[in-house]
């Protein structure tokens, strides 16, 4: 099996649920999916439907739920967008193709050093990545337009609330920490948020503070 195959069966599978967006199809295309998988990973399915692990005792977003959320962003090109929690550094590098510059924060050194090495290697200069503390975003460069973040909590935290740009789009999973969340839009509407659910989810809880090892 060529290496083309597997991203073409999977930009098939996008496009039958209706995922048409040729700057959605374009950017998964264009990132090295294999380079943002460790160890066995690499040589697996590359476009899993299920979370594969990483480093830290962490996992990576299934690519078709990317997909999902990239919709939902209805990014134009121009936006500086917050990614909160930076794992692998996949999403940031698929969000960089789609957006004027991305600022992504991770709570795991390693993690986040291994991300900036990745980010080099497809020498991307429209990455900002820090090793920091995601639950209170990233202050310093607010507002944003967008801001994702694939950890889940009961509501939104206030600080990344307030880190949106007026008719900012916010994308998080919304529930229990142990069971089934909802995958939410919120987008800023002067002084209102409206909110939309995507998609039932389950992912790890968003945790305050940076890790004490890795």
């Amino acid at each position: 099996m060529t290496p083309f195959v597997p991203i073409a069966e999977f930009l098939l599978t996008l496009r039958q649920m209706g995922i048409m967006d040729r700057q959605i199809l374009a950017a998964m295309e264009s990132v090295p999916r294999a380079l943002f998988l460790d160890g066995e990973g690499r040589h697996g399915p590359l476009f899993a439907e299920r979370p594969q692990p990483i480093a830290c005792g962490q996992t990576n977003t299934p690519p078709i739920l990317i997909a999902v959320m990239l919709r939902a962003l209805a990014l134009t090109g121009r936006e500086r967008i917050l990614d909160v929690g930076t794992g692998s550094g996949y999403l940031a590098a698929v969000l960089s193709m789609m957006s004027r510059h991305v600022y992504t924060i991770e709570r795991f050194r390693t993690l986040a050093e291994a991300a900036r090495a990745r980010f080099a290697a497809i020498r991307s200069d429209s990455i900002t990545a820090v090793h920091g503390d995601g639950m209170h975003g990233w202050s310093e460069r607010a507002p944003f337009d967008r801001i994702v973040t694939m950890a889940s909590a009961p509501e939104p935290p206030r600080y990344l609330i307030d880190q949106l740009a007026p008719n900012g789009v916010m994308i998080m999973p919304i529930g229990p920490a142990d069971g089934t969340q909802m995958l939410t839009r919120f987008q800023r509407v002067e002084r209102n948020f409206q909110r939309s659910d995507i998609c039932e989810v389950r992912f790890v809880p968003l945790i305050q503070g940076k890790a004490i090892r890795l």
